[in-house]
């Protein structure tokens, strides 16, 4: 597709700046600039005494491509929480989508010797092996997000819970559903990408939840994660469905491209759920004047989690809240629902698309 047919964020989101800007001036209370509702990174609390500087460590970090706002801000995160740690050496290795290539960036980490590393894989089942190379090399891998199948290829996994934002999204579509009287719903759901096990816990999560409701999934199609594909996909299942009664877009970033081609549409008989917890989502919701009501968190502040989890590890230390002296095998965040009842307290948590 080319540049000039491939709809962009920016000419997508134009069109919802209007709404966007509203809600930003009604969250004001003085002439700070739109930019203190989402800030560039999230760095977190004080940790007590583990913030106090220590053994100086070197931590490599290796990630996906950015062009993903998500991805994005997961590697804002990750430099800033680095940033505030004068024992810390952070060394990054050039972010990319190809697997061979984050493959050899991983093996220059290890051949650098570093401390610990930080790992988003593109893809856990095939990033497995390098990763267990480097914790053969005594290197503790911290597992951000995309989990690798083998738990001896690294030390601590931290990420969202994937099945919980199904769930959270189930839960929300059906109680309101039931609330209305609406019997043999259309529930559509637009997925990321269909083969990623992280995908597949968010729908199975939500067929669960819907479930309880006696519902079920009407039509579900993957729209790889990006706004363009969120767009197209989008534009197919308003034509396959003249009549819908909810839908569920997995990840906001796509969303921008769900939303768009929903407004081009002039469809709004039924309410959207989103995903992941992106500001200009929440801008959305916070404007009331959009099918989307809710989204439900998968916050990218895990990679300033995993930053100071890897810190701790290198020099030894646990957890400060924890009685137990080693941080912990396992960290799943929660995934939490965000309406316009409570999108103020969220928003500065929120990423951009």
């Amino acid at each position: 597709m080319s540049d000039t047919t491939r709809p962009s964020r920016r000419n997508l989101l134009f069109g919802g700046a209007v709404v966007a800007a509203g809600g930003l001036a009604a969250a004001c209370t003085s002439n700070e600039p739109e930019e203190s509702t989402a800030p560039a990174a999230q760095v977190g609390n004080n940790a007590g005494d583990n913030d106090k500087p220590g053994k100086k460590v070197t931590i490599g970090f290796s990630a996906p491509a950015a062009d993903h706002g998500w991805i994005a801000a997961i590697t804002k995160n990750a430099e800033a929480t680095a940033k505030r740690y004068s024992d810390v050496t952070f060394r990054p290795v050039e972010p990319t989508n190809d697997i061979n290539q984050q493959i050899s960036a991983v093996e220059s980490l290890i051949s650098a010797k570093v401390n610990v590393l930080v790992l988003l894989p593109n893809d856990g089942e095939q990033l497995n092996q390098v990763a267990r190379k480097a914790t053969d090399a005594g290197i503790p891998v911290v597992n951000l997000d995309r989990i690798l199948p083998d738990k001896l290829s690294y030390r601590t996994w931290i990420g969202g819970d994937n099945y919980g934002m199904g769930v959270a999204a189930g839960h929300y579509i059906g109680g309101k559903l039931k609330q209305k009287g609406v019997t043999n719903p259309v529930i559509v759901e637009i997925q990321g990408i269909a083969t990623l096990p992280l995908t597949q816990d968010r729908s199975r999560g939500f067929a669960d939840a819907l479930k309880t409701y006696g519902f079920s999934v009407t039509a579900k199609q993957d729209a790889k994660f990006t706004v363009e594909s969120g767009n197209q996909v989008a534009t197919n299942l308003l034509q396959a469905h003249k009549k819908i009664d909810a839908l569920w877009n997995q990840d906001d970033d796509q969303g921008v491209g769900v939303l768009a081609a929903i407004k081009q549409a002039g469809r709004n008989e039924f309410f959207m759920v989103g995903g992941a917890g992106s500001a200009n989502a929440m801008r959305e919701i916070k404007g009331g004047n959009s099918v989307l009501e809710a989204t439900v968190t998968y916050s990218p502040s895990m990679a300033s989690s995993a930053i100071r989890i890897a810190r701790l590890i290198a020099q030894g230390k646990g957890m400060a809240d924890l009685v137990e002296q080693q941080v912990p095998q396992s960290i799943t965040l929660a995934s939490e629902t965000i309406t316009k009842q409570n999108v103020d307290r969220y928003l500065p948590l929120g990423f951009e698309s």
